[in-house]
């Protein structure tokens, strides 16, 4: 991850209409414009894993939606593309601007980490922390390299760690009744 500042330039939503059309995503975090490139092929697929395991249980419950890589901008100095998101329809329907980006925080985000230091310190402490700020419920923390999930939930108005889950275990989660996935079927 390149991260792109000075200490007098605070990047915002309007800002990133002007960046080029490229395969890199471009985050905003409290003014920071952080540029990051396709992630790695396994990372891609732990992604879409989680994702199919998602989309077919909101297939059946009917409840909301999965996504992947969406675009959900909390402020105009705050605008992030997890890997994977869930989303309850009542938010979905009220909280999609024009552009089809999120404007609110869906029930669940989910990253899969990549190799880098920068990157594994930006969704363990950074992300969390945004996270936390804006009401998300669950997040999950994908460790492809170790293979296994940490799970935060909101606890007392902040994402606390609830649980480490590994490759043996299965993933519930109390916002997804009935929601079952073995880890092994997503590593």
């Amino acid at each position: 991850m390149k991260s792109i500042t000075t200490d007098q330039v605070c990047w915002t939503i309007s800002d990133l209409e002007g960046l080029p059309d490229n395969s890199n995503r471009y985050e905003i975090i409290d003014g920071e414009l952080l540029v990051t490139r396709a992630p790695h092929l396994d990372h891609q697929d732990i992604a879409g894993n989680i994702y199919a395991e998602l989309r077919n249980w909101s297939r059946k419950k009917q409840l909301g939606k999965a996504f992947m890589t969406p675009g959900i901008i909390f402020s105009e100095t705050d605008a992030v593309i997890p890997d994977v998101i869930w989303v309850s329809n009542e938010k979905l329907n009220r909280f999609t601007d024009k552009s089809g980006h999120l404007t609110v925080a869906p029930e669940l985000i989910i990253e899969v980490l990549s190799t880098s230091e920068k990157d594994i310190k930006r969704d363990r402490q950074t992300k969390l922390k945004l996270y936390s700020i804006h009401g998300v419920c669950e997040y999950w923390i994908i460790d492809r390299q170790q293979q296994l999930i940490e799970v935060y939930r909101r606890e007392q108005g902040i994402l606390k760690k609830g649980m480490t889950l590994y490759n043996a275990d299965q993933l519930t989660s109390p916002l997804l009744p009935n929601f079952s996935c073995n880890l092994q079927e997503i590593f």
